[in-house]
């Protein structure tokens, strides 16, 4: 049954004159990581641009079940991912096909479920799509990313068909946290794909091991197989998928203008992390972190910088808690062009990240007054968030006056 969401169209004062002082840093408190002291200048608290952004907020959707991830479809349709399991097609005038057939079992607790989505970079052709899940498994569960042919039917829904399980996280583990995930496809057709550690410390070291799969990035085909240009080809005892490791949490990453991929990943009090990773290259975690544990005691020594492991481009302490990620390209927000625009769950706000080449140059957010679980941008240029709290909400940002 198709439901119709009536669209609400709602414009906020966004920046409350004299809340966000122009170039300074946003303003958001003492750091959990006291004394910790950035690597290089601006790797934290960038300050804001001279000039701030002005927008307006329209509400597309609305009463959506628990949302997780949204991707546009050619024809400017919304395909998204509700956490429990299910997919729907959301028209721009908010109407809500039914669910999608197809979609396997997930296991939704914690911070399971149905989780990212994407199109293949040949969807005009071949229709197929790619989505990862929390996979409930006979001795516990782990993120495993399936490919599916996305049919259309005459009630402006859809079905998935030719669903496969192309790669699976493992070691799988009986937990409820940290699956990641982000889906990432490239223009050779192969995926990036972000998994996380799996939170509990006895089995977050294995963030720095290359024989598990939990704590990486992996860069795999559209089969599940290996990239070709992965750097741990060939190497004993090592997993030939990962493509940089000692990550703890990425539910956030994207392309840049130079198709480099980028990922923002959770940390735990303090130590959100910016990260660009290249093949091969260790990112720290758990030995090497910003901010403290959630008890405020040291991460691990303490340390946040050492000769093995790769500083972040940028770090928040306090957090976001970042989730959606999209590179600003569009004619609606010209002033973004080569931005990054980052889901923060706390800072229920778009943090926009404005760059100068590979370091942030200015920080600013886009409040939203939600928890922000995806970020795109839109075929028309403009800034669509995916909200969450009690239900989900999809809102246009575009200029405002």
């Amino acid at each position: 049954m198709v439901q119709k969401i009536v669209a609400i169209t709602s414009v906020w004062a966004l920046m409350v004159a004299g809340a966000m002082a122009q170039g300074e840093p946003v303003p958001v408190g003492e750091a959990n990581g006291r004394g910790q002291v950035p690597a290089f200048e601006g790797q934290t608290r960038a300050t804001q641009p001279d000039n701030l952004l002005k927008t307006k907020s329209t509400v597309i959707a609305q009463g959506l079940p628990h949302l997780w991830a949204m991707e546009f479809l050619p024809d400017g349709r919304m395909l998204v991912t509700a956490k429990e399991g299910a997919m729907h097609i959301v028209a721009p005038d908010g109407t809500v096909s039914a669910p999608i057939a197809g979609v396997p079992e997930v296991d939704a607790r914690g911070q399971g479920g149905l989780l990212d989505v994407a199109l293949a970079y040949d969807f005009e052709t071949s229709g197929r799509i790619f989505f990862s899940f929390a996979e409930p498994r006979s001795d516990g569960n782990g993120t495993s990313v399936a490919s599916a042919v996305l049919v259309a039917d005459d009630k402006g829904g859809a079905v998935l068909e030719d669903v496969n399980v192309i790669f699976r996280q493992t070691p799988s583990y009986d937990g409820d946290k940290h699956y990641g995930s982000r889906i990432v496809p490239t223009a050779d057709g192969s995926l990036y794909v972000t998994v996380g550690e799996r939170s509990d410390r006895p089995m977050r070291p294995q963030a720095q091991e290359l024989a598990s799969g939990l704590g990486k990035v992996f860069k795999i085909d559209g089969e599940g197989k290996a990239a070709a240009d992965n750097p741990l080809l060939g190497v004993e005892g090592a997993l030939p998928e990962i493509w940089s490791f000692g990550h703890r949490n990425a539910q956030a990453a994207t392309l840049d203008g130079e198709g480099r991929l980028w990922v923002v990943e959770h940390g735990a009090r303090g130590g959100d992390e910016l990260n660009l990773p290249e093949a091969g290259l260790n990112y720290g975690w758990p030995d090497v972190a910003y901010g403290v544990e959630y008890s405020g005691q040291a991460i691990g020594q303490g340390v946040t910088a050492d000769a093995e492991t790769q500083q972040p481009v940028y770090y928040w302490d306090p957090v976001i808690a970042p989730s959606g990620m999209a590179y600003y390209e569009g004619n609606e927000f010209p002033e973004l062009d080569g931005a990054f625009l980052v889901g923060g769950l706390v800072g229920k706000a778009v943090v926009v990240l404005h760059m100068d080449g590979d370091r942030v140059k200015h920080e600013e957010r886009i409040p939203v007054g939600a928890r922000v679980r995806d970020v795109k941008v839109g075929p028309d240029g403009a800034i669509y968030a995916v909200t969450e709290g009690g239900g989900s909400t999809i809102v246009r940002i575009s200029q405002g006056d």
